[in-house]
């Protein structure tokens, strides 16, 4: 199941999204990076795949070849911010912080 970004609409009934297809609940453009399956903040250029220049507004259209449109909720419901976490997601630098403790026994 993949949602909006932007409003957290279901994208499922889009089938095929080309660069010009826009979320049928808002109007945001759905090819942007805060809709892919690559897209990782903190990852090199907030991309988990070897793309060769940043995109630099994540929320907007853009002619990315990898782009996959992601599955498993939206990504920062209501906002239009690029640099949100998953729905439901662990905090990952909680996570790396209690990892780095149990490892050199730090209390």
């Amino acid at each position: 199941m993949s949602n909006c970004y932007a409003c957290g609409a279901s994208l499922d009934e889009l089938g095929r999204v080309y660069r010009s297809t826009l979320c049928p609940s808002c109007g945001k453009e759905v090819h942007a990076c805060l809709n892919c399956r690559f897209y990782e903040p903190g990852a090199h250029w907030d991309c988990r795949e070897t793309i060769s220049e940043p995109v630099r507004d994540k929320d907007r259209a853009n002619f990315c070849d990898f782009f996959m449109l992601a599955s498993g909720g939206a990504r920062n419901p209501g906002s239009s911010k690029p640099g949100g976490k998953p729905t439901g997601a662990p905090d990952r630098s909680e996570s790396a912080r209690t990892n780095f403790d149990n490892l050199f026994g730090n209390d």
